[in-house]
């Protein structure tokens, strides 16, 4: 008995056959990866791969896209830049390439898109990044807290005077009608700090640290001194190896200081080939700032940075 062929069976067979050679593909593709992973075609090589694939990545020896355990928050122009590339050389850590603004402008998103953001790493590996502007975020601390209680925080600061000046000089370097720091600095023209700027706001190190500090034991923290990290970067970098429970890989011998620049940068290591400095960017020479506008910015500071000194348990030395 011959079975009538109708209008239906052209709309039921070809969506079956399309989905029978995606299958098809899938198992080429799948026996491809096994064999890749063993270098033997056989069948019995293959099913030998899946269990070897199997076993590393139950013992993490296969790198996966995982969520951060640790974070450096910030400051902007505080040498955020420069100590993620000093960390990069630590086998140990991997970080991803750009500042990924997951906790402040795409946390709607969802973990799962941030995770994606992340390099791939291994069990033994730390998996990190770098926004400066989590610090002075005020939703951000409740966010972190959320995801991770356990996160470490890692903050370099600077002087604030100097880091506002070197903001500036920054979005300066962007826009040619830019005013005077000084206008900018203070209200019309007189002797009262404007607070609303936001070059001078992120400089209250206190009050954004004391926010941080009701989701976070201070234990959790560790703060570096921008200053320090370019004339001793061994010492910096081997505080922040020691806080991320790491072995002390980096050491003099990956450091030269770049006169020319006024930074330190990186010799040839096992991962860089040859001598690396950060960008034409970073070394700006800061424009002229009239002395008395700038006393007047360390008096209105000062209260500030001794309660932030307070906080931490260190004092920075900004005068």
């Amino acid at each position: 008995m011959e079975l009538r062929k109708g209008p239906w069976s052209k709309k039921i067979l070809v969506p079956v056959c399309f989905l029978i050679i995606l299958i098809w593909i899938f198992l080429i593709d799948n026996s491809l990866l096994l064999n890749n992973l063993s270098g033997n075609n056989s069948v019995k090589g293959n099913a030998g791969s899946l269990r070897k694939y199997q076993i590393f990545r139950q013992q993490g020896l296969m790198p996966s896209k995982q969520l951060p355990t640790a974070l450096i928050i910030g400051v902007k122009k505080g040498g955020t830049r420069a100590l993620l590339e000093f960390l990069r050389l630590h086998p140990a850590i991997r970080a991803a390439g750009s500042e990924v603004h997951f906790f402040d402008h795409h946390y709607i998103k969802g973990f799962h898109w941030y995770r994606h953001r992340m390099p791939p790493t291994l069990s033994t590996q730390i998996t990190m990044e770098k926004t400066p502007s989590y610090f002075v975020t005020s939703e951000v601390p409740r966010r972190v807290q959320r995801m991770n209680p356990a996160m470490k925080l890692i903050l370099v600061v600077r002087d604030p005077v100097t880091r506002a000046i070197s903001d500036y000089t920054q979005v300066k370097s962007k826009r040619t009608n830019m005013p005077k720091f000084e206008d900018l600095a203070f209200l019309n023209g007189s002797k009262i700090v404007d607070t609303t700027w936001v070059p001078l706001k992120i400089g209250v190190y206190a009050r954004h640290l004391e926010r941080w500090l009701q989701y976070f034991p201070l234990s959790q923290f560790l703060f570096v001194s921008g200053e320090r990290l370019i004339v001793d970067p061994v010492a910096e970098i081997t505080r922040v190896q020691d806080f991320l429970g790491l072995k002390r890989v980096i050491c003099e011998k990956h450091f030269y200081f770049n006169a020319t620049k006024g930074f330190p940068c990186l010799l040839k290591s096992e991962e860089r080939p040859t001598p690396h400095c950060l960008g034409k960017n970073k070394g700006r020479s800061h424009p002229y700032i009239d002395p008395v506008a700038i006393q007047r910015l360390r008096d209105f500071y000062r209260p500030f940075n001794q309660r932030f000194y307070q906080l931490t348990g260190m004092d920075f030395g900004w005068s």
